[in-house]
Order: structure tokens, then sequence, then C-alpha cells
């Protein structure tokens, strides 16, 4: 076993009850520095808010002069609101009960700007007759598909009409293009790069294309985590990485580009000792983000040579090597491979300052009626 006098360990771990996700704010205030020094201008930043979904490091980033977010659900957008942030992007589909419960927001909230995004005329007729029946005009995106394959439509005459019918719908106000470009993953920052040049020119293409049909230059929103540092070279280009709040394993190993420091901790306890090298842990499917292959969902920092074999809902059973001198009621600490989906498991944070347990932050938003 590893020293356990490191940075994630808590004093009071006999507090905490397992399975926890720790948070750790001065490192999280660290990683919103290096975000903000990353970029000539932090009114061109707007994070993704679905790595945390919580008021509390929503507040931090508003405290650092971050003004502009976006966010993925409805309960995200009422988590925004209620922050009084001031400029909120719903970067989701908008169909069924979403569409009045997105429009009722920018009654409820004032203090907030919100926006939507569309990629399909439907899709602009719907927001805008809501929009009416409302007496509200909304801010719209036009959603462009640059490689991802999953939402957005195809640069080129359709995203033009799109636009244009979004320009000239009474209860709509175009705003400019959103790009995501999730599908670029390259280690090599250089390989990054390349792939951001290409996928950033259709949306420059259509960005001059709606300049020359007369509308004023649009703003345009791209990118994610990985394409970050890219992006945020470009002059005027709002960015929207979300991860770097809280990092995980993940991007740790694929983006060493990037130095934000890992801010959650899961804390597990041993709670069955099946055999002499097995160890059982209530560290499931309910604790962990659970989508990739079992051996990269969780990389335990005071345990690095435990291997998982299985896992269920509420069991991860690991193999010891010979001779281990772990016994149960242990507490191992793990950075999670994918933070997002791990924080959504969880109903509160469990906060850590100087060295131990302080409080909880409620993931206000995880909850998303």
């Amino acid at each position: 076993m590893q020293p356990l006098d490191t940075w994630y360990r808590i004093r009071n771990e006999s507090d905490v009850d397992s399975p926890a996700l720790l948070v750790f704010p001065d490192r999280i205030q660290q990683n919103i520095v290096l975000l903000k020094s990353m970029i000539d201008d932090p009114r061109r930043l707007r994070p993704h808010v679905k790595t945390h979904k919580t008021k509390e490091l929503t507040r931090l980033q508003l405290e650092a002069g971050i003004s502009r977010f976006k966010c993925a659900t409805v309960a995200e957008a009422v988590m925004l609101g209620e922050c009084e942030a001031p400029d909120v992007l719903m970067a989701y589909p908008l169909y069924g009960p979403k569409l009045s419960r997105f429009v009722s927001l920018t009654k409820r909230f004032p203090k907030t700007n919100f926006s939507a995004i569309v990629d399909h005329p439907d899709a602009a007729r719907a927001l805008a007759d809501a929009a009416m029946q409302a007496g509200v005009i909304i801010d719209v995106f036009v959603d462009l598909n640059i490689g991802m394959g999953r939402t957005g439509i195809q640069p080129g005459a359709a995203a033009m009409a799109l636009y244009q019918q979004c320009g000239q719908s009474e209860g709509l106000a175009i705003q400019g293009f959103h790009a995501y470009d999730g599908q670029v993953h390259e280690r090599d920052i250089e390989k990054r790069k390349v792939i951001c040049t290409q996928n950033f020119e259709q949306v420059k293409r259509m960005a001059e294309q709606v300049q020359a049909a007369g509308f004023a230059k649009p703003r345009i929103v791209i990118g994610g985590s990985p394409s970050f540092p890219i992006y945020a070279t470009y002059p005027d280009v709002e960015c929207s990485p979300g991860t770097f709040i809280l990092w995980d394993k993940g991007y740790a190993d694929g983006l060493p580009d990037q130095p934000f420091l890992p801010a959650a901790v899961l804390l597990t306890r041993i709670v069955s000792m099946p055999a002499a090298n097995r160890l059982c842990v209530d560290l499931g499917h309910k604790a962990v983000a659970a989508e990739n292959p079992l051996e990269r969902r969780v990389y335990f920092l005071n345990a690095p040579d435990l291997k998982p074999i299985s896992q269920s809902e509420e069991h991860l059973v690991l193999e010891a090597p010979v001779g281990h001198a772990w016994k149960t009621g242990d507490v191992l600490y793990g950075l999670p491979q994918h933070i997002c989906p791990t924080v959504a498991l969880y109903d509160s944070l469990t906060v850590v300052e100087h060295g131990a347990y302080a409080g909880r932050w409620t993931v206000a938003s995880r909850n998303r009626s």
C-alpha cells in the first residue's frame, strides 16, 4: 500500500459514509484560475454545468468573473437561473414539455438571459410559437453538425435556410451558431489542432454566408474540453469546456496539455474479502459511471495495484496482490474515469476543506424535474 498522507486523504474519514464523492474547493479554485489564464477574456468562456450541476460551483465561477454558461437540461437551466447567471444557453433540442418549461424560465428568472439551439425547421417553428404565446422573445442559435453526428444540421444550404427562418420568425432573435465537436479526442494536441481547424472552417463559411445575406456578424459557440485550448486562441469565439472544474482520470490521461487538478475523488470501503486475494468494495454501478470497460471506471490513488474483476449494482470486486495487507473496513480513494455521469449518481457532494470533511453541496439539478 502507498502512504495515505496525500492530498486526497481526509483525517475524519470515519465520519463519512461510503460510497461518497469528495470535492476539494481549493483545487476547484485553482482550476478556475487556470481556465481563465488560458483565454484572453473571461467573457469568451461559456462553461458547461453538466459536469457539476451545483449552485456552489456555479457561484465560484460567477465570483471569478465568468458570466456565460451552457447546460443540457431544464433543471440545470433552473439552477443557473436561481444563481442569477446572466447568460445561459440551453444546448439541447427542445421538444414536448421541455419546450414550455424552458420558455417559462424567461419570466421566472428575469435577471438571466436564456437562449436555445435549433437544428430543424420544425423545432424553430415550435419554439417561435411557444415564445409568442408567452409574449417573449427567445435568443436562438442554429446548431451545426461538424462531425459529432448526434444533433445539429449539416452546414450548407439547409442550415442557411434555417438561419433565415429564425431571423424572420416572430418570437425569435437569431444570434449565431452553436457547434460541438465531442468526437475530437486526439491525445496529441497538434493533431487536435488540425482537426479543429478543419471543423471550424465549416462554421466560418456559414458565418460568412449569413453576413453576406445581410445578417449581423454571428456569435459562435463551439467546442468542449479537448478542443478548448485551440478555440481559446480564436478571436471572438465562445468556448465551452466543462470537465475542467473537477477533472477526471480520463481527461488527465488523454489531455496532457491541460494541467487541471483532479478535484473529485470517490471514497469507498472494503466491505468483504471473499477470497485471500479478493476484495469487495461498495462502489457499484450506482456509485461510479459504468459506461467504460471495467478496467477503466476508477483508478485507486492509494491502491493502484488493485485490479477490478467484476461489478454489479452495489459491489465492485477487486483482485489484490498475493500477501496484501488490506482488511475489511479499510478506505480506498478512487479517481473516476468519467466525472460528469458520476456526479449525476449522487444527491450531494462531500466537501473537503483543510484535509477534513466539512459539509455537503447538494447536486441541485440532478433531479430533472
